[in-house]
């Protein structure tokens, strides 16, 4: 539990994705260097069972596959966790093909000059980043991989779970106290790891919405019923905490204005989960108009409210506001 007597941990979402293309190595490091306690690699796989980093197995909008001729066979539509998309997925690629495509910055808003300039990572060469950067600078740097969509890679032969553990287990993170956490979306995947390592698990909660494994089962659970104290005593069983969406912990009507806090810290916290929200970025369009443009009010409000890390596209405005609060304590 955050009493202040240790500090949040920040958790640069996607490495210092303000700055730079997300899941390369360039964001990773960058986030290193401003601060980051732990950066977020999200995992997928490619057509040979390699691990690497994208938010999502579909590539179009974070990589420059569109622009490749040979590729051009490769569009098709998807049903992923029970939606039917349109791009190009991971899965249709070999690492080596996925080696020759060049990153890209998602949103139109942030800065485009970095497109083209980074190839996309695997998990392993991120690991060899933060073991490097460790050195380096004297600090341990923390790693918070996402499996993303276990059930889907499941169904096509390539589970997540095997080679992640393999992955980090051979790389020397095999205790409960290294500094990695593994989360999912997912309950089952989390429960199937739980019996795979000792490595500290987080179970993300989406603000709307059901886990997909559970949707499947015919399990009516939302992510909303597992906030509840009985349930959340459960998660506990297999995680040592959860990951939030912000709005979890404080609400917004439908103008975007704060509401009331929910009990949702206290109750993680009595039953020993960590509370790590997301995601806490800069832009205007991200604010509450309650924080008056200033996203250090939003840093400050969750801090107050005694969560236990947060993830965060803007590692350096989260240390900012760590720096204050702390000396001011």
């Amino acid at each position: 539990m955050n009493n202040y007597s240790s500090l949040p941990i920040v958790i640069a979402h996607r490495g210092a994705s303000g700055f730079r293309p997300e899941h390369t190595l360039a964001a990773y490091e960058l986030a290193i260097n401003l601060g980051a306690d732990y950066i977020e690699p999200d995992l997928v796989l490619t057509k040979d069972g390699i691990l690497i980093a994208r938010h999502e197995n579909e590539i179009s909008t974070t990589t420059n596959v569109a622009e490749y001729p040979e590729f051009a066979n490769r569009l098709t539509t998807k049903l992923i966790d029970g939606k039917s998309i349109t791009g190009w997925f991971t899965e249709d690629f070999t690492l080596a093909e996925i080696k020759t495509l060049k990153a890209k910055e998602r949103l139109p808003f942030r800065d485009q000059s970095f497109n083209g300039m980074f190839s996309i990572p695997t998990f392993q060469e991120i690991i060899d980043l933060v073991k490097a950067k460790s050195r380096e600078i004297g600090r341990s740097i923390g790693i918070y991989p996402e499996t993303k969509h276990p059930t889907y890679f499941a169904s096509l032969g390539l589970p997540l779970e095997e080679p992640l553990i393999a992955t980090l287990h051979d790389n020397g993170y095999k205790s409960a106290t290294d500094p990695i956490f593994i989360q999912s979306f997912e309950t089952g995947n989390l429960q199937k790891l739980s019996q795979l390592t000792d490595l500290p698990l987080i179970q993300l909660l989406e603000n709307s919405g059901q886990p997909f494994d559970l949707a499947i089962k015919g399990d009516r659970r939302t992510y909303q019923d597992l906030t509840k104290p009985q349930e959340l005593a459960k998660i506990a069983e297999y995680a040592a905490g959860i990951g939030p969406n912000k709005q979890m912990i404080i609400p917004i009507d439908n103008q975007g204005k704060l509401l009331t806090p929910t009990s949702l810290i206290a109750d993680a916290h009595a039953v020993g989960l960590l509370i790590h929200p997301y995601t806490f970025r800069n832009e205007t369009q991200y604010l509450s108009p309650d924080y008056h443009n200033n996203p250090e009010l939003e840093y400050e409000q969750f801090f107050h409210l005694g969560v236990d890390g947060i993830f965060t596209d803007f590692t350096n405005t989260a240390l900012t506001v760590i720096n204050r609060i702390y000396k001011e304590l």
